[in-house]
């Protein structure tokens, strides 16, 4: 029998209810101390055996929703299944991932170039370059589910293709958008591999990037797939990028009309003020 304040997480274990978490997650998608208080107290009423984290998740946005001031902060609360809305091919993502990288000072010289190795010639999804001379391998693994963790495969992987790859880069990077493995941590650590994802390095992670920085995906706008199809396919992958768009020019370009650029433009500017 499960236990009363238990949560199933995405993975099937087992862990008490955080109220905190929910408070602290509600807070870093915008919500004051009060209101991130209020939606803890109701969830925390409503907590029954064997709820799961998805379960939870939901009712946090439900909650959020019954007031229409609340409801930007559900967007932004929607972080993590916006990213993984990108899937399933994960060119989205690595579209998004080098957009990223370029905000942070990165200088993107290529996205998914076929280069030579010792052995065998490799795709590189990002090739870039970063205070004018250190070359950067970087790697991205795109999960569509919760609950899936990037592991020591993924990494050791990489750092068999940077070693192939001897002379052409200074550095290796693995980026993910879920939670990676302490295995892979700790061996990213070893053979220093730079590691970006969900919640790692600690403070620093993807999502407090995303958060700080106003990077936010364009995805967690709400897109259709016919949009998000578009949109990609002319690299427009943050929110943001909406912000100073000539919105008839981008209405041809990407065949979606200008009253829903609008609509869109207007939903970023909230977020990102």
């Amino acid at each position: 029998m499960r236990k009363r304040g238990f949560v199933i997480k995405s993975d099937g274990s087992s862990v008490p209810f955080d109220f905190n978490k929910v408070k602290t997650t509600c807070i870093r998608a915008g919500a004051n101390n009060k209101l991130a208080t209020q939606v803890a107290q109701k969830i925390s009423k409503q907590i029954f055996p064997g709820i799961t984290t998805r379960q939870i998740y939901r009712m946090v946005l439900d909650i959020l929703a019954l007031n229409a001031e609340n409801r930007l902060i559900g967007h932004r609360y929607r972080l993590k299944e916006s990213i993984m809305q990108m899937g399933p091919a994960g060119f989205s993502f690595e579209n998004y991932v080098s957009a990223v990288l370029e905000a942070r000072g990165y200088e993107i010289k290529s996205k998914r170039s076929a280069v030579q190795g010792t052995c065998v010639s490799h795709e590189i999804d990002i090739i870039a370059v970063r205070d004018s001379h250190i070359r950067y391998m970087v790697e991205c693994k795109f999960h569509n589910s919760p609950g899936i963790y990037t592991g020591i495969k993924e990494s050791l992987y990489t750092h068999a293709r940077f070693l192939d790859l001897a002379g052409k880069f200074d550095k290796e990077i693995l980026v993910c958008n879920t939670k990676v493995s302490h295995e892979a941590i700790t061996y990213g650590m070893c053979i220093g591999q730079e590691v970006l994802s969900w919640r790692y390095p600690p403070e620093h992670g993807l999502e407090k990037i995303i958060e700080d920085n106003g990077l936010y995906p364009i995805t967690i706008l709400g897109l259709r797939k016919k949009e998000l199809d578009a949109f990609s396919q002319n690299n427009v992958m943050l929110a943001r990028d909406l912000l100073d768009m000539d919105l008839p020019k981008w209405s041809q370009k990407l065949s979606i009309s200008v009253y829903r650029l609008e609509t869109l433009r207007n939903l970023a500017r909230q977020m990102i003020r």
